[in-house]
């Protein structure tokens, strides 16, 4: 037997009614649990009923048909015209199932509304129910409920616009962060050959040309014995004449060989077939970006110019001005910068009680993960390159006691939504604080320091 809270357990062959409101103006409620072999469905009267048992059918095309068809017939016999259809935005289970439940000709009769919900939204719900467990049939119910409870987000919406640049903006977050825990764990294993070398920022870039070639080609026995002279000549042979003292360079290097730990023999061979092993992948992940770069520029720069105008930002490149579109798509499903916030996650929980007010509150994190990336990277790029940024920047930097630099960054990237969705609303471009605060001088100065039109421009208006 399918689940019923105690509030649930009359017959599911009673037609629903919901008091005060006629057949025509009820909703069904549909809870889709999604998985790559199986979808499992439930559906909901306006009370709460079940308006039959949860089923399944496979995650291909005739199985969301067949649902479809079902979805239709419950309605229909029930006396509903208007459903809303649920299911959880998790992996990309869900993609096919959305788009053709919003399409279908097969539900053009009924009203429908296709939600993507947060898996957070979910699983407070499931708290409610004291005898709650845990299975497919549940989960498709919770679903259902949940979009009875109401207070949604807005309704799913595929723009294909911007469909295909966020299929490529979320996968550079994936080599990304890809590429970061390579690079983690061949310093890790980098520890182990040349313990000294990470501890001195002998060169500004471990994973550069000159550094690469250095770890590769000598061990930490022959850079300790290698003599300066040689040393140096080859630092300015892979650094293509760059350094401004290779001598020095070289003694540092070799003074770091020397007090680094000796590894055991028996393991020169293995830890460096492991350090070869990642520097490869972490080459192959570089040139991945780059070939993935040049694609996102690409799409980006086939989208219409109001709709990229972010782009005019002082520290935007187009990688990250097409990560921040992708993500936000039409502006104007927003209804103010506070929703697009929300959005992002860039929100902080009050804490208050009685008379205690919390200072210290947690950011919410319950957004879209890629925009919120995205905010953050762009943020992080703008305070470097615009003067207004990076002085507010540095001012929430020395009021935070702890975690200064998230905490600053966080905030900078709250304060560029406002910047973001102000140019995307007015499709304006960027203006630098000095020229938008000459503009406000001019439209709000009196009327008679403004210029007038010549005395016989003024006569011809007037005579026209």
């Amino acid at each position: 037997m399918p689940y019923r809270p105690p509030d649930m357990q009359r017959s599911i062959q009673e037609p629903p009614a919901a008091p005060g409101v006629s057949p025509s103006e009820c909703f069904g409620f549909v809870g889709l649990d999604v998985s790559q072999d199986e979808v499992v469905a439930c559906m909901l009267g306006p009370d709460g009923q079940e308006l039959a048992a949860p089923w399944s059918i496979p995650n291909n095309q005739p199985g969301a048909q067949g649902l479809a068809q079902r979805l239709l017939h419950l309605s229909q016999t029930r006396g509903l015209r208007r459903v809303r259809i649920g299911l959880e935005a998790t992996s990309l289970y869900w993609w096919h199932l959305a788009c053709f439940l919003k399409d279908t000709p097969t539900l053009a009769p009924l009203q429908r509304e296709v939600y993507l919900l947060n898996p957070i939204l979910v699983k407070g719900l499931k708290k409610v129910y004291p005898d709650r467990g845990k299975n497919d049939r549940l989960d498709a119910f919770y679903i259902a409920e949940r979009l009875r409870i109401g207070r949604l987000p807005a309704p799913f919406d595929l723009d294909l616009h911007y469909a295909p640049l966020q299929r490529l903006t979320r996968f550079r977050v994936h080599l990304a962060e890809a590429l970061a825990r390579e690079k983690n764990y061949f310093l890790t294993f980098l520890f182990l050959k040349f313990s000294s070398f990470g501890q001195a920022k002998t060169f500004s870039d471990p994973f550069g040309a000159t550094s690469s070639a250095l770890l590769e080609e000598f061990t930490t026995e022959q850079l300790a014995q290698t003599p300066v002279e040689e040393l140096a000549k080859y630092l300015n042979a892979k650094g293509r004449g760059q350094f401004e003292a290779p001598d020095d360079l070289a003694a540092s290097v070799q003074r770091l060989a020397r007090d680094s730990y000796r590894l055991d023999k028996m393991l020169d061979e293995p830890v460096a077939l492991v350090l070869a092993t990642t520097m490869a992948n972490i080459r192959a992940f570089q040139r991945q970006l780059e070939t993935l770069d040049k694609t996102i520029v690409r799409e980006l720069e086939a989208l219409p110019l109001e709709r990229r105008v972010i782009r005019s930002v002082p520290g935007l490149g187009p990688v990250l001005t097409a990560g921040l579109v992708a993500e936000i798509g039409n502006i104007h499903r927003f209804d103010n910068e506070a929703a697009l916030a929300k959005m992002a996650g860039l929100v902080w929980n009050q804490f208050q009680s009685g008379s205690f007010q919390a200072e210290d509150t947690t950011l919410a994190k319950t957004g879209n993960a890629y925009l919120r990336y995205y905010l953050i990277e762009a943020a992080n790029s703008v305070r470097h390159n615009c003067a207004e940024y990076q002085e507010y920047y540095a001012a929430k930097f020395a009021q935070s006691t702890k975690h200064a630099h998230k905490r600053a960054l966080v905030l900078t990237a709250r304060k560029l939504v406002r910047l973001i969705d102000s140019l995307l609303r007015a499709g304006a471009v960027y203006q630098a604080s000095e020229a938008r605060q000459d503009q406000r001088e001019v439209l709000t100065a009196p009327r008679a320091a403004r210029p007038q039109p010549p005395r016989r421009a003024r006569l011809a208006a007037a005579a026209g």
